[in-house]
Formats: C-alpha cells, structure tokens, sequence
C-alpha cells in the first residue's frame, strides 16, 4: 500500500484500487456495505472517489485485512462502537473455522442439555 494519496480532488475507480491494491469489484461491493463510502459520479457514470472515501478505504482494508475484522465488526467500528475486543472475537471466530465449530459445538451441547432436561 502506498504510504501517501496524490494530491487531487478526486479519483477514478482505477486509481483509488491502484492506490489501495484492491480490484475495482472489491470497491465497488464496499460501497454497497460501508454506506459512508459515496463516490460522487460524472456526467459519464464514472465514479469520482474524494480524498476522504480513500483515506475511508484505505482504514476499511486495514481492518479487514490486517487487523483480521469482519465487514459486519468493521462497520461497527466506523459507526464509532470501539468495543474492539466484541469486534475482533466477532472477525477471529469467523475466520478460523476450528473455532466456528467449537463454538457451534458447545452451543449444540448447551441446547441437548435443555432438552434433556424438559424430558
């Protein structure tokens, strides 16, 4: 990732996934989940990312891909909710399906006990 965003007002779809090395696809199923990315659009349908949607981006990819959050965590870490640590077990559970599974597991062997215990 390049440590500084040129100097522009605005930026093609081509440039921001450059800048971000995301595809362009990536960007654009972003802005159907991260409603504060908005790229405002030309006469010619071409979307124009402002310097804030790539600083915007450039956070959401940290997040998703560094710090290991799911989109559902890291939209909740935008909207101000830093409670990092429900985040993050949020994004670590859903990317190491060991751990899906232990803890659909134990949910299961919590529910046979209810049951058992109704008979």
């Amino acid at each position: 990732m390049i440590g500084e965003i040129p100097d522009k007002r605005y930026f093609k779809i081509g440039e921001v996934a450059q800048l971000a090395e995301l595809a362009p696809h990536v960007l654009r199923y972003w802005e159907s989940e991260f409603s504060a990315i908005r790229p405002k659009r030309a006469h010619s349908g071409q979307r124009l990312y402002r310097r804030v949607d790539v600083q915007l981006i450039l956070t959401i990819k940290r997040l998703l891909h560094t710090e290991g959050y799911t989109i559902s965590g890291a939209r909740k870490y935008l909207a101000g909710d830093h409670n990092t640590t429900e985040s993050v077990v949020e994004a670590k559970t859903d990317i190491l399906p060991q751990n899906r599974l232990k803890t659909i597991k134990v949910e299961l062997q919590k529910l046979q006990s209810l049951l058992d215990c109704k008979r």
